[in-house]
């Protein structure tokens, strides 16, 4: 087919598009011209095969190590074990806190209504509930263990979110700001405004300077 010069293969052309006849263009030459084209288009499909067959090589082999690459992170064990202890860890923080508190509260307002004209069971009464008083101040042990715990979830996740991320090659883009429910509003003014950690804020010099 290589032996057809550019010059006949344009008389083909020709021939075929405005259907006149010519002498010097036969049906084999037609044929042939047809054959040569079928195999310029069948190494140009092959190169085009090989082509994405080589981009779909690369993408599995992306894929397969990104899926290893996530199994390293332990993804689930977050997921299954870890946030859900926290959420626990959270739960018995609250509950012991909110026991201390009731407890605190009762022994100081035993002691407020007791009647102090007698001395020695006022005193007893006193000494009894400053012990429970004391007792219930230790939840501030525990509980610390169980923030810490938390806390170290919290910093695990975040490190394994930060790792994705990098694996993933994610940018960093601005979110689009969806609607805000009242819920989320009130909840990120009072953010805002407290409660503020030590050296920030008001001080109680600063409002008794004020009143």
């Amino acid at each position: 087919m290589s032996d057809m010069s550019s010059e006949h293969v344009a008389k083909i052309i020709d021939f075929l598009r405005n259907g006149r006849k010519a002498e010097d263009v036969s049906l084999e030459d037609v044929m042939r011209l047809a054959e040569l084209m079928a195999e310029s288009f069948q190494s140009f499909f092959k190169t085009m095969d090989l082509a994405i067959y080589a981009e779909l090589g690369e993408m599995a082999r992306e894929i397969a190590c990104m899926k290893e690459e996530l199994a390293l992170l332990r993804l689930s064990d977050m997921r299954d074990e870890h946030i859900p202890t926290a959420g626990r860890e959270l739960d018995a923080i609250v509950e012991a806190t909110e026991e201390a508190t009731n407890t605190i509260m009762s022994a100081a307002e035993e002691i407020m209504s007791a009647d102090v004209a007698d001395v020695d069971a006022y005193q007893a009464l006193v000494s009894e509930k400053v012990i429970d008083i004391f007792q219930a101040c230790s939840f501030q042990d525990i509980t610390g263990q169980r923030i810490s715990k938390v806390v170290s979830t919290l910093n695990a996740l975040d490190k394994r979110i930060t790792t994705l991320v990098e694996k993933l090659k994610i940018m960093r883009i601005n979110d689009v700001a969806g609607d805000e429910t009242p819920a989320e509003k009130r909840a990120r003014e009072l953010m805002l405004h407290g409660p503020q950690f030590k050296g920030e804020g008001v001080s109680q010099d600063d409002i008794d300077a004020f009143f």
